[in-house]
This record gives structure tokens, C-alpha cells and sequence, in this order.
């Protein structure tokens, strides 16, 4: 059913399938959110359930939440123009940070509530209708669970991972109703509040991640490893250069990645041949990765006496020092006295408590004392994205 759905959209879409998927998933959550909100609603209006009536007040936040979802994606699915170069993807995030502050904000007012019902309890009117509608929510939850994962999957959409687990989640809460209604039919206990100030936690707890998460998200955070290494494999695919360095990728959103790097060459390369190998390498990469990729030539003089006297020895140096230290873009200059020596430092992170001061004097001072007096001008690379 959910495939036939998706390849409708897809056809009113014009074959945007990110679009048509997460469309459908908004117009599929808002219609069986609201349905759930007013069956809740409804019941917990009878019950005096405020636990009930938080649960219900989850589900409304939800039905917000899928028109933000519905909104954000045919926003995001909207062509590059002149004010945005890199398309609107983001906005996808935008929309979710909206939708995590206003879950967040319906956590705090059931925070409120539910304490004033811990301090004036009340007896919570049971009838059958109300377990009847509660075991129909947790069914049509876990459905929207399934429903949101499948449509992830098909165009591996954060957005869309996270709202299916907060119906897992929204699963739990109903099942806490639940209990709560069994054991106050069976004991007598009020116990109402309490469930429903424990929900309201958990609400609050749910919004507070997802805000932080888009946050991170909106501020450009460390690219998953699978998509580094992804690149870094094409990259190793090519043995006929000599290595790669300063890899940045840059988001615009899940199909908008733009990156780029630099390319060790042999300067004895032709710039016609080296101009080849790279154009080949961003091709590849666009092709089977989807990412915008930029390299950059940095020759090394592979037959130069100098970079041949010193490059071994510097590495030997480093690997003392710590087994991932690397060194790149090496040049001597030998017009001083002594000869200033050159070269970037990619510092690992187990390394990141070490100054630079401290790792520019401890390898100088080894580095002069197995050779000739030398001055060590470095640039330390602390991205971490290596």
C-alpha cells in the first residue's frame, strides 16, 4: 500500500521522490494524529484523566508536527533560484528545530498540570470506551512507527527516522495511560498525576534532544564517518597519486553536499595528465556518492635531494612522536641560515591536549638533534575530519 502511495506522489511530483516522500509521510501523520488527539480528547473530557488529556495534548503536538513536516519538505524540495545557490534542502532542518521546540513547550505546560493534580487529586472516571481507544492508539502508533521508517528508507531522511521513533516512543506514553487507568480501576489508587508528570518529563526530555540535534544540524556538525569514508575509499582507489589532505564537506542539506580536498601529485606530472586523474576523481564521486567534489593539486617533489633527505626522517620523527601524526606540503628553504623547513601537521584528536607549542618544540628538538640545525616553521590541522 505505502509503495503504490509512493509512486503516486512521486508522479505528482515530477519524479521528486525526497518530496513525494516526505509529503505523503506529513499528510499520513497529520491525518491519523488528529484522529488520534480527538478520540483522546474526547475520552479524557469523560475520565477527568489528566494523564489522558497529556497524552492526548502529545498527539496534537504531533498533528503540528506533520503539518511543519508537510510544510518543510515542499519548502525544501523547491530549485536553487539567485538567493539561495545551494537550493532550500535546510529548510528541513529549519522545520524540525520547530517542531522540537513546540514538543518541548507542550512538556512544560503538562509538567504544570500534572503537579496541580498531584496536590489536588482527583478520582479518574473508567468506562470501557476509554480502554478501547487507548489499546486503538497504541496499535495505530506502532502502524506510524512502520509507516515512518519504510518512507526513511526511502530517501534516508533523519527527519523522518526521528519522528518515527517519537511513535514509538508516543507508544510508550499510552501504554503508562494505560496501566495508570488499570490500576486505579483495580486498587483505587490515584496515581493519574504521576503518570502524567512522568510523561510530561519524558516530552520535555524528547524536545530537548531534537532541539539540540537540528542545532547541530543547522550549525554545519561533523559530517557522518560513513560519508568520509565513503569518499576516502574513492580516494584510495587511485594509486597513482600520492596521498590526500584537508578534506571539508559541507552540507546544504541530505543531496546538497558539496566537498573538497587536496590531491598529492607527482610535480613531475604533466598538467594535462594531472588535470585528467582529478577530473576523474570528482566525476566518480558525483556519480557514486551524490557529492559536489573540488580537488586540489598540491605537486611534491618526489626526486628533489632536499624533500628526499627530509621527508624520511621527519616521518620517523612523527611516528615516535604518535603513530597518527601525518605531514604534508613539505618545501625547504635553503636561502636562510639555518634552512627553514616547512610543512603542515594533521594532529590527531588523541593528541588534542597537547599544545602547539609543546608539539612544534618537541619535534624541532628532536628533528635537530638527528641532523643538521634547521628551523621548523609548522601549520597545525586540528579539523579532525581525518
Amino acid at each position: 500500500m505505502l509503495t503504490f502511495l509512493i509512486n503516486k506522489i512521486t508522479r505528482r511530483w515530477k519524479g521528486n521522490k525526497r518530496t513525494s516522500v516526505g509529503i505523503l509521510g506529513g499528510i499520513l501523520g497529520l491525518v491519523s494524529n488528529l484522529i488520534l488527539f480527538l478520540a483522546k480528547f474526547f475520552i479524557s473530557s469523560l475520565s477527568g484523566s489528566v494523564s489522558i488529556m497529556a497524552d492526548a495534548m502529545n498527539n496534537l503536538s504531533d498533528t503540528a508536527s506533520s503539518f511543519i513536516t508537510l510544510a518543510g519538505f515542499k519548502i525544501a524540495g523547491k530549485p536553487a533560484d539567485e538567493g539561495h545557490p545551494y537550493g532550500h534542502e535546510r529548510f528541513e532542518y529549519i522545520s524540525g528545530f520547530v517542531i522540537s521546540i513546540l514538543v518541548t513547550y507542550v512538556g512544560v505546560r503538562f509538567l504544570d498540570s500534572s503537579f496541580i493534580k498531584i496536590l489536588h487529586p482527583s478520582s479518574v472516571l473508567l468506562s470501557p470506551i476509554v480502554y478501547i481507544v487507548l489499546i486503538l492508539s497504541i496499535l495505530m502508533k506502532f502502524w506510524q512507527s512502520h509507516m515512518y521508517r519504510k518512507l526513511s528508507r526511502e530517501i534516508d531522511s533523519d527527519t523522518l527516522k526521528a519522528t518515527a521513533q517519537d511513535s514509538i516512543n508516543d507508544v510508550y506514553t499510552t501504554i503508562a495511560v494505560l496501566i495508570s487507568a488499570i490500576i486505579e480501576w483495580i486498587s483505587g489508587w490515584r496515581i493519574d498525576g504521576y503518570i502524567g508528570f512522568f510523561i510530561a518529563l519524558y516530552i520535555i526530555y524528547s524536545g530537548i534532544k531534537m532541539i539540540m540535534s537540528f542545532i547541530s544540524d543547522l550549525m554545519g556538525g561533523r559530517p557522518p564517518e560513513t560519508e568520509v569514508l565513503a569518499i576516502r575509499n574513492h580516494l584510495e582507489n587511485y594509486p597513482d597519486i600520492i596521498g590526500y589532505h584537508d578534506l571539508l564537506i559541507h552540507s546544504y542539506g541530505p543531496n546538497s553536499i558539496f566537498a573538497s580536498v587536496h590531491i598529492e601529485v607527482d610535480q613531475d606530472w604533466s598538467l594535462s595528465h594531472a588535470h585528467e586523474v582529478i577530473d576523474a576523481i570528482e566525476y566518480e564521486v558525483k556519480e557514486n556518492l551524490g557529492v559536489d567534489l573540488v580537488c586540489h593539486l598540491d605537486p611534491y617533489p618526489l626526486d628533489d635531494p632536499d624533500f628526499k633527505r627530509i621527508a624520511p626522517e621527519l616521518k620517523k620523527i612523527l611516528k615516535e612522536i604518535h603513530p597518527q601524526l601525518r605531514f604534508h606540503d613539505l618545501r625547504v628553504d635553503k636561502g636562510t641560515t639555518p634552512e627553514t623547513i616547512y610543512f603542515d601537521l594533521v594532529v590527531p584528536e588523541e593528541l588534542k591536549k597537547h599544545t602547539n607549542t609543546q608539539l612544534q618544540d618537541q619535534i624541532s628538538a628532536r628533528f635537530i638533534a638527528q641532523n643538521a640545525p634547521a628551523k621548523l616553521m609548522i601549520t597545525f590541522d586540528r579539523t579532525y575530519l581525518l
